[in-house]
């Protein structure tokens, strides 16, 4: 595995980036994984078997190819994942020979630590697990998979985000990165966040991935699956997502364009079986993933920036 790519592949479609540029962001990505692992004591990635924390992954087993990869993968698991996308975690670390540490909101819930919220949720209920996992590993640099154009929190990021002694995070205290230099400098007990991935667009993951021929879990593709409407979106019916009175369960073939907590994901109906059925879809949407399928998103206006302070990605 090198870290040029070919720049022969299959054509994309229409609107879809070219190797160029798709080189362009590898080479970025690469560069800020090796430059922050250097001047790091202990780096950690985050790795949920979503498709940002797979390409971050591929990306960095490129950069330090042949050797192992120098750090290892950090999960929160909020007891609401989907199965598929758990199997797929489990069978990369076991594939790739790689140190996985994954912290369990439901712990935390069994002993009291937190308490579960009355809408069922359990994507905001990472952060104090995730700030737990940071201090008891001695983390102080944890590569994330966030894209700025996800979400309008997500843009006011840097790369490398600075996050006090409690773990919080501060939009009016943005450090300068000019000519791609990125400062790692911090406190004892303070720490960086790392996103590799910040100047990515959802149509540039996709155009990697089929480039790339990354694997990623099967939900990301067309299936038939039991769902019912909730709040414009099609909720997956399971264990942790029950309908209401009102709700009515049909089938449908779906796939996801992002995947979190089960409560709060839901999916889009499409018959794209593979990646570059994926990316036509993607080329043509108009919605971006986070705001079409993601009801955590919608708790406020700004749900997602009061997550990020307190200490979420």
């Amino acid at each position: 595995m090198s870290t040029t790519t070919s720049t022969t592949g299959p054509a994309s479609p229409a609107g879809a980036p070219g190797d160029d540029h798709l080189d362009a962001l590898e080479n970025e990505s690469v560069h800020i994984i090796r430059e922050v692992t250097a001047e790091a004591e202990r780096p950690v990635l985050l790795f949920s078997g979503g498709k940002d924390s797979v390409v971050m992954l591929h990306i960095a087993r490129k950069a330090f190819w042949p050797a192992p990869l120098p750090f290892g993968l950090l999960h929160v698991d909020t007891g609401h994942n989907f199965p598929e996308v758990l199997a797929f975690r489990d069978d990369v670390v076991a594939r790739h020979g790689l140190r996985l540490t994954v912290e369990r909101v439901q712990d935390w819930i069994d002993d009291g630590r937190l308490v579960e919220r009355p809408d069922g949720t359990r994507n905001p209920l990472q952060t104090q697990p995730l700030l737990h996992a940071i201090t008891a590993g001695g983390f102080d640099a944890v590569y994330g998979g966030g894209r700025r154009d996800e979400e309008k929190a997500r843009a006011k990021e840097r790369i490398v985000s600075l996050r006090d002694a409690f773990g919080q995070w501060n939009p009016r205290n943005q450090r300068p990165e000019l000519w791609g230099l990125y400062n790692t400098r911090h406190l004892p007990g303070e720490h960086v966040r790392v996103f590799p991935l910040s100047n990515w667009t959802e149509l540039d993951v996709w155009s990697y991935i089929v480039r790339e021929g990354i694997e990623l879990p099967s939900l990301y593709y067309a299936h038939e699956r039991r769902v019912f409407r909730r709040n414009g979106m099609w909720m997956p019916l399971g264990p942790v997502t029950r309908p209401r009175d009102d709700e009515r369960v049909v089938t449908r073939t779906v796939r996801y364009r992002t995947v979190g907590d089960m409560s709060c994901t839901g999916a889009v109906e499409s018959t794209a079986g593979d990646a570059a059925a994926v990316l036509a879809e993607v080329a043509a949407t108009t919605l971006t993933e986070r705001g079409a399928t993601r009801a955590d998103d919608r708790l406020s206006e700004a749900a997602m920036e009061d997550r990020k302070k307190e200490g979420y990605f």
